[in-house]
């Protein structure tokens, strides 16, 4: 495997994330997907769905976090890998999101410290 690359501490959570793609012109080609998020950190995020989504294509998403809350933020497709069951998992960066959702998700962190760094 390659070098971990991330820098945050990573959150695993059992939540639903929504995608919706957006194209260029900020036009939607892909109505909202539901996939399974796998983990979560400030600075990006891992799912699984049967989909084969693009490499560096943009999604707006709606992320419901642990306080029922939701999160909308722009994601890019940073890794794809197809896993056994043929489903993909997925590697998103957050490229826009309120540093007061950030702040959630870094509280969220502190409260959890036994998660890896990662």
């Amino acid at each position: 495997m390659g070098e971990e690359r991330r820098r945050n501490k990573r959150l695993d959570l059992d939540v639903t994330l929504e995608l919706e793609r957006l194209d260029k012109g900020g036009i939607t080609t892909l109505k909202y997907v539901h996939v399974e998020v796998d983990d979560l950190s400030k600075s990006g995020i891992g799912f699984h769905c049967a989909r084969e989504l693009e490499l560096e294509s943009i999604y707006n998403t709606r992320l419901e976090i642990w306080t029922k809350e939701v999160i909308q933020t722009v994601v890019r497709i940073a890794r794809r890998n197809q896993m056994a069951n043929g489903e993909y998992r997925y590697g998103g960066v957050f490229i826009g999101m309120k540093d007061t959702d950030a702040l959630k998700i870094s509280i969220y962190q502190m409260l959890n410290g036994d998660q890896e760094e990662t």
